[in-house]
């Protein structure tokens, strides 16, 4: 297996797993016990690595939510909890739900070592979120690591998939009502789904390719067959052990 076929198999599987911890039940059951409701958590945990930022701030780089709606849950999470205390919460969050999950896997040591690779050959670029995730530190535990990392290279993809959306001249609105009409709302833009053209669809066409070809570069770092194999064959079992 080469860089590229492990891009194509393993990105739908890390594009789930990194955001597990999210809206898992245990996740909302501690952001209740300290005082913030789940999505709030969500919002101002994971836009915490961007700092105390200005809500337009979080909003350019969530991009795809509406930013009325990114301004709304921002400032009313930080009415809560600061952005530094947030973002403690929202990695402890993923953390416990590794070490709940992943310690019998074997190998983590050694996709984590692949992982911090990919990560490593990363052009951050224009990629505000994943390089938040990434100047984290990460914990000592191999279970933990995993799940900071998973999380890392899912805000990756997202981030190079919205720069390559918005340089083909579509908005977000438009791209989820090509991709997943059933979402528009509830990223914020309201009650009807746009009207959508082959043009538009086109555009989100080219912005996927781009996107392939921007991830595969950093996974270009592991080396054919031997390292992206176990990177892969590591990753499946990470998934059925958190599935």
């Amino acid at each position: 297996m080469d860089s590229s076929s492990l891009v194509a198999t393993a990105s739908p599987i890390i594009n789930t797993l990194g955001a597990l911890f999210y809206f898992d039940p245990a996740t909302v059951a501690t952001a209740k016990a300290n005082g913030i409701d789940g999505f709030r958590l969500y919002v101002l945990g994971r836009g915490a690595v961007l700092g105390d930022a200005p809500s337009l701030v979080v909003a350019s780089a969530f991009g795809w939510w509406n930013p009325v709606s990114i301004d709304k849950m921002w400032t009313g999470a930080k009415a809560l909890m600061s952005p530094q205390d947030g973002a403690a919460l929202y990695f402890t969050c993923a953390y416990d739900l590794g070490r709940s999950k992943l310690s019998a896997v074997e190998g983590l040591a050694e996709w984590n070592a692949l992982a911090e690779k990919i990560v490593a050959n990363i052009d951050f670029a224009g990629l505000p979120l994943s390089a938040g995730y990434a100047a984290v530190s990460r914990p000592d535990d191999a279970p933990a690591a995993t799940m900071h990392l998973l999380a890392l290279l899912r805000e990756h993809r997202g981030d190079v998939h919205l720069g390559a959306v918005v340089a083909q001249g579509l908005s977000p609105k438009l791209a989820h009502a090509i991709k997943r009409p059933d979402m528009v709302k509830a990223f914020g833009w309201g009650d009807e789904v746009p009207e959508t053209t082959d043009a538009h669809r086109a555009q989100l066409a080219a912005a996927e390719a781009n996107t392939e070809q921007r991830v595969v570069a950093a996974f270009n770092t592991l080396s054919p067959e031997e390292e992206c194999d176990t990177f892969l064959t590591t990753l499946q079992a990470i998934e059925a052990a958190l599935s």
